[in-house]
C-alpha cells in the first residue's frame, strides 16, 4: 500500500515541469510582444519618413507654382510633378531626419513614380535578449509609400484673353481669384496638394 506522502513526492517533479513550461511560454510571449513593439516602431518611422519626403516635395512644387504664376501654361507640369523640384535630394534628406527622430535609420528612399515616395527604415534598437535565440541582433524593418495628390483644376484663357488674365483655380471646393500683386492671398502648398500614405 502506497502512502499519501509518497504520492506527493512523485507529483512534485511533474509540478516543477509544468511550472517551468508555463514560465517558458510566458517568456516566449514576452519575446513576441517585444518583437511586435519593435516592428510597430519601425512602421511608425517608415510612415513618418515617407510623409516627410512627400511633404518636402509638395512644398517645393508649391513654391515653383508661385514662381510661374504669371505663365499658366506651365502650371499643369507642376501639378503633375513633371517639373518644379529644385532640390531633388531634399525630400530624402527630410525623410532621414524623421526616421532618426523615431529611433530608426533610413535604408532606402526613392520616388517609384511621379508624386510618390517610398521610405525603407530599420530600427536602431534590436528586439533584445529573449528565450528565442538570436533576437538580440534582430532589428525590425518596414517601408511606407506616401502620395502627393494635386487638388486643383483650371482652364487656360482663350485666344482673345489679355496676357495678364489668369485662370480661376479651383482647389477642392474653393475657387481662387488669383492676384499676383497680393502674395498673401495665394493658395499655400497644402491648398494645392494633399499628402497621404498609400493604402
Amino acid at each position: 500500500m502506497i502512502s499519501p506522502r509518497s504520492d506527493a513526492g512523485q507529483a512534485f517533479p511533474i509540478y516543477l515541469t509544468v511550472v517551468a513550461g508555463l514560465l517558458f511560454l510566458a517568456l516566449a510571449y514576452l519575446a513576441v510582444g517585444q518583437a511586435s513593439v519593435n516592428r510597430s516602431g519601425a512602421q511608425t518611422a517608415a510612415d513618418a519618413a515617407a510623409l516627410a519626403a512627400a511633404q518636402n516635395t509638395r512644398d517645393q512644387l508649391g513654391g515653383a507654382w508661385v514662381r510661374v504664376l504669371l505663365d499658366p501654361k506651365k502650371w499643369q507640369d507642376i501639378f503633375d510633378g513633371r517639373t518644379g523640384i529644385d532640390n531633388p535630394n531634399a525630400p530624402c534628406g527630410r525623410a532621414g531626419e524623421l526616421a532618426a527622430q523615431n529611433d530608426a535609420q533610413l535604408s532606402a528612399c526613392f520616388s517609384p513614380e511621379l508624386l510618390k515616395y517610398r521610405a525603407d527604415v530599420e530600427t536602431n534598437k534590436s528586439v533584445g535578449r529573449s528565450v528565442v535565440p538570436g533576437t538580440e541582433n534582430v532589428r525590425s524593418k518596414a517601408h511606407a509609400i506616401a502620395e502627393i495628390d494635386p487638388l486643383c483644376t483650371f482652364k487656360l484663357p482663350g485666344a482673345g484673353a489679355k496676357g495678364t488674365d489668369l485662370p480661376q483655380l479651383t482647389c477642392k471646393d474653393k475657387v481662387w481669384d488669383l492676384k499676383p500683386d497680393d502674395p498673401s492671398g495665394l493658395p499655400k502648398p497644402n491648398d494645392l496638394f494633399d499628402v497621404h500614405l498609400a493604402d
